[in-house]
């Protein structure tokens, strides 16, 4: 089919994998890269990688993302299905039911972020006037749009949000996320200091630990972040947070080719946002708030993993010399949804 731009950003790899292409740099993840993954596990153990999806607590990390919200389903007649003997029904019965509906922001906790979560304005039509556009040209109002009124569990609230016919985290989910993964350790380097890391810090890192990454592998970032969050026991303190651990310098140009160069499927950190937040003093000139976002999303196709857990894997991985890992972390396969809950697996 035609492409939808007639001009692409540059640093970008819009058209690399079609026109039509929704997945991005996941098309790296062949059936090599997969088989590649499993050869890494080799102990049979396996870490859970995601914090307990009510953490961090409140809204301290971002204001407009709140905990999730447990409700029983209801019965006929307005009874709850907490317990609920089937008994009352027919005494014959001796079931007893529990049933729930969870009321919950998508990119609270241990996430996915999805090719829709940001795009950025750009002039892809070539006709001077920047358009809101998305991965590979796809466009608001067009693909990525309002999506109707849905009733919550609270009948009296009404929500209206994005409807992602195109870019939706459902294309990772068929897509099946799985293969080799490589572990940094940031936090081993630089332990909680509040930090910026660009190329040159990296570089060191990467080279100090001997960590190789080859196309199509999936790249997480070690800060600590995520271990203060269970510290903080859902009382999150503002300061504490905004004042603690590393984030990768989405403003260094030479990280960013970097990332390009490496050919990673994503990039995935324990931290807030992978990128450092609030980063160093923007250019003058119109820019993106989230540089490596709009580098890594909006440019290339690079899905984003945010507050996973992986303190105890990045443990046991540094005290036997490995950085290599089965990774197994699906989003939910929910169509339209511009990100997802994760609850990863690694095995090694």
């Amino acid at each position: 089919m035609p492409q939808r731009w007639k001009r692409r950003p540059a640093g970008s790899n819009w058209g690399e994998f079609g026109p039509d292409d929704q997945r991005g740099r996941m098309n790296y993840v062949t059936r090599e890269k997969v088989l590649q993954g499993l050869a890494e596990a080799v102990e049979g153990l396996t870490f859970c990688l995601s914090l307990p999806l009510d953490y961090p607590g409140g809204n301290a990390l971002n204001p407009r993302r709140h905990p999730p919200r447990l409700f029983a389903t209801v019965r006929e007649g307005g009874l709850q299905n907490f317990c609920y003997p089937l008994a009352r029904e027919n005494p014959a019965h001796t079931d007893v039911i529990c049933d729930d509906v969870v009321l919950m922001t998508l990119q609270y906790s241990t996430q996915w972020d999805g090719l829709s979560h940001v795009g950025s304005l750009f002039d892809a039509d070539g006709d001077g006037i920047p358009e809101r556009v998305f991965y590979n040209g796809f466009r608001a109002d067009d693909e990525i749009r309002p999506a109707p009124e849905t009733p919550s569990a609270d009948p009296r609230a009404r929500f209206e949000g994005t409807r992602a016919d195109a870019l939706g985290i459902e294309r990772l989910a068929e897509h099946g996320v799985q293969g080799r993964a490589v572990l940094i350790d940031l936090h081993a380097h630089f332990g909680r200091r509040r930090q910026s890391v660009g190329y040159d810090d990296l570089m060191r890192v990467i080279d100090a630990d001997g960590v190789t990454i080859d196309k199509g592998d999936f790249v997480c970032f070690h800060s600590g972040f995520a271990e203060v969050l269970l510290e903080q026991k859902k009382a999150a303190d503002p300061e504490v947070l905004h004042g603690t651990c590393t984030g990768l310098d989405g403003r260094d140009a030479r990280l960013l080719q970097w990332i390009s160069d490496s050919g990673a499927a994503a990039l995935i950190a324990d931290n807030y946002a992978v990128e450092f937040f609030p980063g160093a003093a923007p250019p003058p000139t119109p820019h993106a708030l989230l540089p490596l976002h709009e580098h890594c999303l909006f440019k290339n196709g690079i899905h984003l993993g945010e507050l996973w857990y992986l303190t105890e894997l990045a443990r046991w991985l540094r005290e036997r010399g490995r950085s290599r890992f089965l990774l197994t972390a699906p989003p939910l396969r929910l169509p339209g949804a511009v990100g997802s809950p994760v609850t990863p697996v690694a095995t090694v």
